[in-house]
């Protein structure tokens, strides 16, 4: 069946949106400009103050739910349910997980490219799978398992690519290896996030935006009330600030005193988020979870394209068999391999097979993201 206009402007939107979040982010990590008091110019690393700024992108989804809420109450024949009561503070051990997962891949991208951070994400299949077979019950079909060895071998090979390809002056092998490793274990977080949505929340029927936003509110205040002892708190080798602790958000407003330009970084990076989650949500409801994955993976080309194009990396062909690798991986896993395999007459599946109603299913059975799609 052909895509109407509409759905191809959300597949459009989500793959723009969702490629600009996380350029805009790394774009704002290359800028540099003068902090208080007069110090060095430095680059622009505040990845806590930046999960902040996402995290109130998200808030905003919440806004968007009621203003979409009202529009559809005004009609003759309102199409949304009436919002159910629940307890908001479900969402508070998500919300803490999206908060230390996301705080920890902003801190990652200071280190390594922007295609490599997005190619990495893709390990999330792999502990999301484990968990749910450990505290869901869920069993996983053989493709899956096959999806998971596939995408800890694409792993290998983008980790190897970075090895061989560190051409990042500012940056040491070691800062390269370690960005790496804590977008990994980003990684073990989102799924933990992910099981917890999938077991307590999603029993309650709340709408993906409702959902989005409540997350976004604990995470945007939680984390800016954690920015104040940041402010004290030695971080070491990860800290690119002046002072050298774990979050400066007086010297990151002092840089973006000096140079507006920052602003719109982060003006970008918080309004994809809040476009992308909708896109997304949007995507899933009028097309289906399987075109969802498939365009989150156009946006990793998209975004080591532009990265490419921009001088911020070096081109390197084992990044496009790692890539090609997690790609494979990620179809195994979410059952895009079944329409092959169903034209062929040997390869029927019976209609109660694992995953083969999967493609409109929730969380993790379908398109194996949390709520708010990115973080």
């Amino acid at each position: 069946m052909a895509w109407t206009k509409y759905q191809f402007f959300l597949a459009g939107l989500m793959l723009v949106t969702g490629s600009i979040n996380t350029l805009s982010a790394k774009w704002a990590d290359k800028l540099s400009a003068p902090g208080c008091n007069g110090t060095d110019t430095h680059s622009f690393e505040h990845p806590f103050l930046q999960a902040v700024g996402m995290f109130l992108g998200e808030f905003s989804c919440l806004a968007a739910f009621y203003l979409l809420l009202c529009s559809d109450r005004r009609r003759p024949e309102p199409t949304m349910a009436p919002p159910q009561s629940f307890n908001p503070l479900l969402f508070l051990p998500p919300a803490l997980c999206d908060m230390t997962g996301t705080s920890l891949m902003y801190v990652a991208l200071n280190m390594t490219s922007a295609s490599s951070f997005q190619m990495l994400r893709g390990a999330v299949i792999i502990f999301t799978g484990l968990l749910s077979v450990a505290f869901l019950r869920r069993k996983l079909a053989l493709s899956q398992w096959l999806g998971i060895l596939v995408t800890i071998l694409g792993l290998v090979v983008v980790g190897l690519a970075d090895l061989l390809n560190n051409n990042d002056k500012k940056h040491k092998l070691s800062e390269v290896i370690t960005g790496d490793l804590l977008i990994i274990l980003a990684q073990v977080i989102v799924a933990i996030q992910m099981v917890l949505e999938e077991k307590f929340v999603y029993k309650h029927d709340v709408h993906p935006l409702r959902a989005v936003g409540t997350e976004g509110f604990f995470g945007f205040f939680i984390l800016s009330l954690l920015l104040v002892p940041m402010y004290y708190i030695p971080g070491g080798s990860f800290s690119g600030n002046p002072r050298k602790v774990l979050e400066d958000a007086i010297d990151a407003f002092c840089q973006i005193g000096h140079v507006p330009l920052i602003v719109v970084a982060l003006l970008g990076n918080i309004s994809s988020i809040a476009f992308f989650n909708f896109a997304g949500i949007s995507v899933t409801k009028e097309i289906s979870a399987t075109t969802r994955m498939v365009l989150d993976s156009l946006r990793t080309v998209v975004i080591w394209a532009v990265s490419l194009a921009v001088g911020w990396e070096i081109f390197h062909g084992l990044q496009i068999l790692g890539f090609i690798i997690l790609l494979v991986g990620a179809a195994l896993y979410n059952g895009l391999h079944q329409p092959l395999l169903a034209r062929l007459p040997w390869g029927r599946a019976p209609a109660d097979a694992p995953g083969t109603d999967a493609d409109r299913e929730g969380l993790l059975a379908a398109d194996g993201a949390s709520i708010n799609g990115d973080s």
